[in-house]
C-alpha cells in the first residue's frame, strides 16, 4: 500500500489523491495500442494500491490517439462500464480544445470539446477536471476562464485546470476563477526557470502542479538504449532528445543515475519520481504507464524520500552532463521555451 497522498488545489481542495498520478497517453497514442485487459489492469492496480479515501488522479485527453481521435476516452468508457465502482475512486482530468493540431480556446471550441469528451466517456463517469491543452494566444486568458467558469456553473465538469501556462498566466487566470491544477513538464531533463516560477506561483495560490513526463517521456527509465527500442511510428522518435547522438549523450545521465540508485535499492524511475515530488508538497508527478507492474513501480517512487543532499546530487548529475536536444518535436528555441 503506497502512503503518499496530497490534497488538490482550487475548488477541489477537499479532494485527496495519491501522491503520484497516472498518465494514460501511451495506452492509445502508439502504433500498437495496448489491449483493454492490460490497460484496465494497469489502472486498477494503481487505484487499489492507494490508501482508503484517496483517489487516483488519471490524466487523459480528447486527442490521445495516432489519428488525434478519442480512442483514449473510449478505452476509459469501456473501463468504467466494466468497473463502475472505480468511477468514484478516480479523479479524471482531460485536456482538449485542440483543432488542426493547434490550441483553439474560443468559447465555441471549448464548449464543443467538453461535449465530445463527455460523449466519448459515456454514462458511467463524469468529467472531474477539464484543461485547455495549451494556452491560445489569440484568446485572452480571462475570456477563457470566464467560458470555463460558465461551463462549471452548467454542471459540464467540476474543476478547471490549465496546461503549459506561465506563472504570469496562472496568476491572471486564478484571479478570475480558482484553478485547481496546472499541468507542466517537470523532470530532471526539464526543469528550467519558468517551471520553477510556475511551481512557486502555484504554491502561493494554492494550486496543484501536475508534473507530466516526469520520466522524460520514458527515457529516464533506462529502457531505451537506442532508436531500435522504440516501435516504428512511436511519436517519441520525433523528439530530438531521442535521435542519434543526442540519445547516446543523454544515456550518460541515465547511467549516472543508475549508480546513484544502487545505495537506495530503487529504480531510476523511482528516483526521478521522488526528485519531482521533492520540488513541493503540491507537486504531483505524472508518469505514464500501460502495465500494472510499472504503475506500481511509479507509485512506490512517490514514497521514496530524498534528503536535500540527494536532490542536489541528482540535479548536479544533470547539470554536469547536460541534456542534448530540446523538449519538443523539433521546436525552435523560441517555441520550446514559450509558455502561454
Amino acid at each position: 500500500m503506497v502512503q503518499r497522498t496530497t490534497k488538490l488545489g482550487g475548488t477541489a481542495s477537499d479532494t485527496t489523491v495519491g501522491g503520484v498520478a497516472h498518465g494514460l497517453m501511451m495506452m492509445t497514442w502508439t502504433p500498437t495500442p495496448a489491449p483493454d485487459a492490460q490497460c484496465f489492469a494497469a489502472i486498477k492496480a494503481g487505484v487499489d494500491a492507494l490508501l482508503a479515501g484517496a483517489k487516483m488522479f488519471l490524466n487523459s485527453a480528447e486527442f490521445y490517439a495516432m489519428d488525434m481521435g478519442t480512442a483514449n476516452l473510449e478505452m476509459l468508457a469501456r473501463f468504467y462500464a466494466r468497473y463502475p465502482e472505480y468511477a468514484d475512486r478516480t479523479f479524471l482530468s482531460v485536456k482538449g480544445a485542440v483543432r488542426d493540431r493547434a490550441p483553439d480556446n474560443s468559447p465555441d471550441s471549448l464548449r464543443a470539446s467538453v461535449s465530445v469528451i463527455q460523449r466519448a466517456l459515456g454514462p458511467h463517469k463524469t468529467l472531474d477536471l477539464f484543461q485547455p491543452a495549451r494556452i491560445d494566444r489569440a484568446v485572452p486568458i480571462e475570456e477563457t476562464m470566464h467560458t470555463l467558469a460558465a461551463l462549471v456553473a452548467e454542471g459540464q465538469f467540476a474543476h478547471i485546470g490549465l496546461s503549459e501556462c506561465s506563472a504570469a498566466t496562472l496568476r491572471r487566470a486564478h484571479a478570475v476563477y480558482p484553478v485547481t491544477a496546472v499541468e507542466i513538464e517537470v523532470s530532471p531533463f526539464s526543469y528550467e526557470a519558468e517551471q520553477r516560477r510556475v511551481i512557486a506561483a502555484a504554491a502561493e495560490l494554492g494550486v496543484s502542479v501536475v508534473a507530466y513526463s516526469s520520466l522524460g517521456r520514458g527515457f529516464l527509465t533506462g529502457k531505451i538504449k537506442s532508436a531500435a527500442d522504440m516501435q516504428d511510428g512511436d511519436i517519441r522518435s520525433r523528439y530530438t532528445r531521442f535521435k542519434d547522438e543526442n540519445l547516446k549523450a543523454n544515456l550518460l545521465v541515465v547511467k549516472a543515475l543508475e549508480a546513484m540508485t544502487k545505495c537506495k535499492g530503487i529504480t531510476v524511475a523511482q528516483l526521478c519520481i521522488a526528485w519531482v515530488a521533492a520540488q513541493g508538497a503540491h507537486v504531483i508527478p505524472l508518469p505514464g504507464s500501460s502495465k500494472a507492474t510499472r504503475t506500481l513501480e511509479n507509485l512506490e517512487g512517490g514514497d521514496v524520500v530524498l534528503d536535500a543532499g540527494e536532490v542536489e546530487e541528482l540535479s548536479g548529475i544533470v547539470a554536469k552532463h547536460g541534456v542534448k536536444g530540446d523538449r519538443g518535436m523539433g521546436l525552435t528555441e523560441e517555441q520550446q521555451h514559450y509558455w502561454g
